[in-house]
Parts: C-alpha cells; structure tokens; sequence
C-alpha cells in the first residue's frame, strides 16, 4: 500500500514541475495559399482574413449573380414617428430617405454571401445568405460603414449583425429583386 501511495506521489510531483514549466510562445500563424484567388490568408483564423491589417477586402461578384439581379428592397424605420416605409433600390444606386438627410448608396449584391482570406464573393445565385454592401451618408458625410471600408454588409438572415445604428433610423434588408425574363 506505501509502495502505491509512494508511486501516486511521485507521479503527482513529476507533473507539477511539468505544468510549472514556462509555457512556450505559441508559433505565430503560417500564410497559407488560397488555390481559388492566389491570395495569402493566415491558417489560424479561416474566413477572416488577417485582422491586424486594415486593408480592404476584395469584393468578386461573379457575372452570373451580375445577371440575375437588379435590386433590393429596404425597410426604413423611422423611431421617431413609429413608422416603417419599404423602398427598392437598383444595385448600384442610390436614393435619400425622404423627411431626413440621409442617403443609401448601394454596392455590390451576392446572394450566397462567403468570405474567405480577403475576398468576399458568393458561394453560389441562390438566396442562401443575400447581402447587400451599402454606404449611408448624412448630410454628405460617410456614418456607414466604419472608417476605412467601402461597404458595410446588411444581411437579409441576420439582420442585426453589423447592422446601422443610427439614432432616429433603422434600415433593414428585406428582398433581392431577380432579373425579369
């Protein structure tokens, strides 16, 4: 019994010295190539390009998703009056809310939004996670996105995520508009 308790000691003991040790840096992120775009991404953070840099991501809208759609259809709260009003707008546009200072210019429409490294495009023409890019101006001057990007990213299934704040207004994506035949 003194034998085994002797043992569990020392094995405890050896451990510890083990779990004391300094712990190592650990190796900073390996670039790895992308085969699609021949663009460097870090290995660690997949589908986030490398966020240390304030560079510009590289939006690719494939011809086949230029073709297909023509528009896209907001919901604009306003807070104040406790109203909603809808708007469509062509990609590309843009249109001023009326009764405020406020203009939504419209960028690029991927209707399967993906990022990965530093492009963002769309996985595939089907509505699976539409995005629009926009840029909102008040007074001429740019409150959306954040400082340094072209586009922010208003998505139809996740309306909240980086969503506009703004303290009377709430824009809201709602429908891509297909192409007529």
């Amino acid at each position: 019994m003194k034998k085994a308790l002797s043992a569990i000691f020392i094995t405890v003991v050896l451990f510890s010295f083990g779990a004391c040790r300094e712990k190592e840096e650990p190796a900073a992120p390996q670039k790895t190539e992308s085969p699609a775009y021949g663009m460097k991404a870090p290995a660690s953070m997949p589908g986030h390009g490398n966020m240390d840099k304030k560079t510009e991501m590289q939006v690719v809208v494939p011809p086949e998703v230029k073709d297909r759609w023509t528009g896209v259809k907001f919901s604009v709260e306003d807070k104040k009056e406790n109203s909603s009003r809808e708007f469509t707008v062509a990609i590309g546009d843009e249109f001023r809310i009326p009764g405020s200072d406020l203009t939504i210019k419209t960028g690029p429409f991927l209707p399967d939004f993906k990022m990965s490294g530093q492009i963002i495009t769309s996985a595939s023409n089907d509505p699976k996670n539409p995005a629009i890019g926009v840029a909102i101006y008040e007074k001429d001057k740019k409150i959306f996105p954040r400082p340094g990007r072209k586009w922010g990213w208003l998505y139809i299934n996740f309306p909240t995520i980086h969503s506009f704040q703004h303290e009377r207004y709430a824009l809201t994506f709602v429908e891509a508009i297909k192409k007529q035949p």
